[in-house]
C-alpha cells in the first residue's frame, strides 16, 4: 500500500487532512509534496468546468467482485461531491467495523480530476492494515469504513477536506479520491 502508508504518516505530521496510502506508514516515510502540475490545456480546462450537479455513488461505475481488482469509472456529466459518500457494493458478514479495531483492507484508488488509477493494493497482492479511527489514514477512510463487514466491498468518494488536502505523492491539491475497498479482515464483535 505504497500510497496509503505515506499519506498516513504525512497526516500525523502535517495535521492537515493527510492521506495515508503507503503500506508501512511511519514518520520516517513522510512524503514530499509533489511539484505543481502543468497548466491545463484548453481541452483539459474545458473538461474541468462544473456541470452543475453533484455526482452520487450511483454515478460512479465499478466492476469486479470481492477479492478481484476493481475498475472504477468516473462520470463526465456531474461534479465531484463535496461530502463523503459511501456505498456498500457487497454487504459482507459478521460485525461491522468500529473505531479502534485493526482492519485488513484491499483497495484501488482513482483520482477524480484525471480519472486514472493512482494506487492499488490488489496490484501488489498485499492488503493494508490500519487501526480504524486512530488517524493512521486519511479522515475519509477513518469515517467511511465504520460499519464495513468482513467480506464487504465499499465505494468511498472522499472530498479534498477528508483526503489529502493540499496534495503530494502524486495527488493534486484539492483532489477528490475514489476508492473501492475490500474488507479482508474485520474483528468479530465479542459483545
Amino acid at each position: 500500500m505504497q500510497t496509503i502508508g505515506k499519506i498516513a504518516s504525512v497526516g500525523a505530521v502535517a495535521v492537515a487532512a493527510a492521506f495515508s496510502l503507503t503500506a508501512c506508514g511511519g514518520d520516517d516515510t513522510a512524503a514530499q509534496p509533489a511539484a505543481a502540475p502543468p497548466a491545463p490545456s484548453s481541452s483539459a480546462a474545458q473538461a474541468a468546468q462544473p456541470e452543475g450537479r453533484e455526482c452520487t455513488a450511483d454515478d460512479v461505475k465499478t466492476t469486479g467482485n470481492f477479492g478481484q481488482a476493481p475498475t472504477i469509472t468516473i462520470p463526465d456529466d456531474c461534479d465531484p461531491p463535496k461530502k463523503l459518500i459511501t456505498k456498500d457494493l457487497v454487504a459482507g458478514t459478521g460485525s461491522g467495523a468500529k473505531a479502534g479495531q485493526q482492519l485488513s483492507m484491499n483497495y484501488t484508488l482513482v483520482t477524480w480530476s484525471d480519472k486514472q488509477k493512482l494506487d492499488s493494493s490488489f496490484d501488489r497482492g498485499e492488503p493494508f492494515s490500519l487501526h480504524l479511527g486512530a488517524g493512521e489514514v486519511i479522515p475519509g477512510w477513518d469515517q467511511g469504513l465504520v460499519g464495513i463487514k468482513q467480506g464487504g466491498r465499499r465505494l468511498l468518494i472522499i472530498p479534498p477536506d477528508l483526503g489529502y488536502g493540499q496534495g503530494g505523492n502524486g495527488i493534486k491539491a484539492n483532489e477528490t479520491l475514489v476508492f473501492v475497498t475490500d474488507a479482508v479482515a474485520v474483528p468479530t464483535d465479542k459483545s
